[in-house]
């Protein structure tokens, strides 16, 4: 197969020339999908709800702007705060008729008109205030805000990015300037970041790796190469995702950077072992017989790095199992594209033609020959201390904890955090939900007294540690006040007579529009109760706060259910740390499956086990001894890390059985292999770390710690690979003889005869 890649090299690359023109169309219109939904499958029971509600209470897409001001109810600011509302509401994407603030409150022109009476009178006033309380003003009595209701978006003229920006700008505008928040804009915020970040990661990854490539290897074509088998990948990959009707996820931003490292680390191994061919053989030759030698090791470790990213396929959340499908993808297709370009790449032209060598290179294969032998000298204490560092690792996992605080998602400088920040202490917090249940398309008495007891008892609801509910708000919040109004002409000012059920809904129409049709919708024989929570909590706090308001609602409407994107976004995060074990323990079985085939022995698939996963229960161990939380980023970390370390493993076991089957004995084998392909190992981890630590750029926290903590268990997978690997292999094969075989050792590579009569060999 070799002499024929080579012998048509430029068939192949006009073959990858026409596919990349078919698929430059359908890359060029692959989408974020920015929706909530995207985080659920479509037939989630939490989804459905929300969705549910959505259509019967026309959602709650609301944005917040606030700002503190000395005086809110003073003449003077009324009629700011009414400029600033007007303006806002003229925003395309907004819902003019459903902006609310203080003034349009307090000055509600319908009212005045159809009410004069209630509205000239203080106790109205101090009504309609304490309804706005935690909503439109604080009880600071300083912070006020502008609540405004966003059009849904197939009805808005403009994009969500479009209408948050003018209302950013507006907002910056104000004296004193506004504070945007609001769960849409935190959505949004989250997607915009991970859009940024797409173009800035893929940017820098592909920088520093040239410049390493250049360092180590000293020739632009070998810079080239591996930037060129980047960009094709990458458009076929996005090309395939949208044909397949796939859409970009939240984080989608690391395709990019993710496959510039897979296919930059690939093509590291075929520059070293090509340039050890130049030595002594021409360049078609040496290409022939690089060929020859890595394309099986390398097909198996771009399909036991494959297997590592299919393995996410077992998450619970949607954009982690479609990061998953992409990226196995994109890793299936490196293989193909480096047999597909690079002989073309490599023998085209005479310029810069062959890579050079890094200065003190012989200084480190006699350094890496010299590590081997002490393994083999030591290789107790090796597995004995890697025995318990293992242990030290299992007992961290039992102190993970899941991360829901949706604002450590940013760094503390954005805007998102800040607004938070700021209604998280002035306005009760900026986590909206609801408890909704059914509902008598007529309402009465006796119904209202339940829903209002259980208003109550949620206001009334006290976690340990003081978490409780910052605003409750039900449909009675608007009644009762309302029907102590006087009624107008009726006695003594009326002050005695109440005013019936059918009167109040029609006064608290009046008064406050949407209030009514927000929390009761007849036809569809529906009630809701609106919370409020602070966002800013520790994840099992806010999942106790969601199950004590579902379990407290259920005693007085057994059909109740907790829905709003509060809830949805807490029990999205509550499946991670299943997730990360789940796809840890699949990635492991199914690589230990494909490493138990590649080598045709259930010993080295075993063997190969170790060295792999003990830097990641390390650093999973570490990450529940040192506090660092479970997120939707470093959920990903076990069975990526599983998938990318064990390719260290395929190369090196190659070298090892290549070198035993040529007569040469096991230490020796051991040493060889640490000098040549440990070099190599060396110059790939070197791109892998560099190529990872570029994801703390991100303004995206989970991508920050998914990739300093990828970096550090690369370097860990490094460490096992050179130390534990050839400890357990002197262990298993230190004494078996190595049979004799015919066939050129140099391009075959071979079987190690174990003591039972079993081999092992890569095909």
């Amino acid at each position: 197969m070799a002499e024929l890649l080579v012998r048509y090299r430029w068939w192949s690359l006009t073959l990858v020339v026409a596919v990349s023109c078919l698929a430059a169309g359908p890359a060029s219109r692959l989408e974020l999908d920015e929706s909530i939904e995207s985080f659920y499958a479509p037939g989630d029971p939490l989804l459905r709800g929300y969705l549910e509600s959505k259509a019967t209470f026309g959602g709650d897409e609301f944005v917040m702007a606030a700002y503190e001001v000395d005086d809110p109810a003073s003449e003077e600011h009324l009629d700011d705060l009414a400029r600033f509302g007007d303006e806002l509401s003229r925003v395309p994407g907004i819902n003019s008729e459903s902006t609310q603030d203080l003034s349009r409150v307090i000055r509600n022109p319908r009212a005045l008109e159809v009410v004069p009476f209630l509205m000239r009178l203080p106790t109205t006033k101090r009504m309609l205030t304490h309804m706005s309380r935690q909503i439109l003003i604080g009880d600071d009595d300083r912070t006020v805000a502008v609540v405004m209701r966003l059009l849904p978006e197939g009805e808005s003229p403009v994009s969500r990015r479009e209408t948050f920006a003018e209302v950013r700008r507006i907002a910056a505008a104000h004296n004193p300037p506004a504070l945007v928040a609001g769960e849409p804009v935190q959505v949004h915020d989250m997607f915009r970041y991970v859009e940024a970040d797409g173009w800035v990661l893929g940017t820098a990854s592909s920088v520093s790796l040239m410049v390493v490539i250049l360092i180590l290897f000293r020739s632009v074509r070998w810079v080239i190469l591996p930037l060129l088998l980047v960009h094709i990948t990458l458009l076929w990959t996005r090309g395939l995702l949208q044909v397949s009707g796939l859409k970009l996820s939240m984080v989608s931003s690391m395709l990019t950077s993710l496959v510039t490292i897979i296919a930059v680390a690939t093509t590291m191994h075929i520059t070293v072992q090509y340039r050890e061919w130049r030595r002594d053989h021409g360049r078609r030759e040496s290409l022939i017989f690089t060929i020859r030698q890595l394309s099986a090791p390398i097909f198996w470790t771009c399909l036991t790095t494959a297997a590592g990213f299919a393995s996410l396929l077992t998450s619970g959340i949607t954009p982690v199992r479609s990061f998953g499908i992409m990226m196995a993808v994109g890793t299936l297709l490196v293989p193909l594209l480096c047999l597909l370009v690079l002989p073309g790449g490599t023998l085209s032209g005479r310029r810069d033609a062959d890579p050079g060598r890094v200065f003190a290179e012989s200084h480190l294969m006699t350094m890496m020959s010299a590590i081997a032998s002490w393994v083999v000298r030591r290789r107790g204490i090796v597995i004995a201390w890697s025995g318990l560092l293992a242990i030290g690792a299992v007992a961290g996992l039992s102190e993970l904890r899941v991360e829901t605080d949706f604002s450590k998602n940013f760094r503390a400088s954005s805007d998102i955090v800040q607004a938070l920040q700021f209604y998280e202490t002035r306005l009760g917090g900026v986590g909206t939900w609801e408890v909704g249940f059914s509902a008598p398309r007529e309402l009465d008495d006796e119904y209202l007294n339940k829903v209002r007891g259980l208003a109550t008892a949620l206001q009334e609801l006290s976690l340990p540690g003081g978490n409780r509910i910052t605003r409750v708000v039900a449909l009675t919040d608007g009644l009762d006040p309302v029907r102590k109004l006087p009624k107008p002409g009726r006695g003594l000012f009326g002050v005695l007579n109440r005013r019936t059920l059918s009167e109040a809904l029609e006064t608290l129409q009046i008064l406050q529009p949407e209030f009514e049709s927000s929390l009761y919708n007849a036809e569809r024989g529906r009630m809701r109760i609106v919370l409020r929570a602070m966002e800013q909590q520790p994840a099992e706090v806010k999942l106790k706060l969601i199950a004590a308001v579902e379990s407290t609602a259920k005693k007085y409407f057994p059909d109740a259910q907790v829905t709003g994107l509060y809830v949805l976004l807490a029990e999205l995060i509550s499946s991670l740390l299943r997730d990360q074990l789940l796809s840890f323990a699949v990635a492991a079985t199914a690589i230990a499956l494909l490493m138990s085939l590649a080598f045709r022995s259930l010993t080295i698939g075993i063997v190969t086990l170790a060295p792999n996963i003990l830097p990641i229960l390390l650093v999973i161990g570490g990450m529940g001894l040192i506090g660092i939380p479970i997120n939707i980023g470093t959920a990903m970390i076990a069975s990526v890390s599983m998938g990318l370390t064990i390719d260290s493993s395929i190369h090196y076991l190659t070298g090892y059985i290549r070198r035993t089957r040529s007569g040469v004995a096991h230490a020796e084998a051991l040493r060889q292999t640490h000098a040549d392909v440990g070099r190599a190992l060396i110059f790939a981890n070197i791109a892998l770390v560099l190529g990872f630590s570029v994801l703390t750029l991100s303004q995206f926290i989970p991508l920050v710690y998914f990739g300093v903590l990828v970096s550090v268990a690369m370097c860990g997978g490094l460490a096992g690979n050179l130390l534990l690997l050839p400890a357990l292999l002197d262990v298993a094969y230190g004494r078996t003889v190595i049979a004799d075989t015919d066939g050129d050792p140099a391009t075959e590579p071979g079987a190690v005869d174990t003591a039972s009569g079993a081999d092992a060999e890569l095909t």
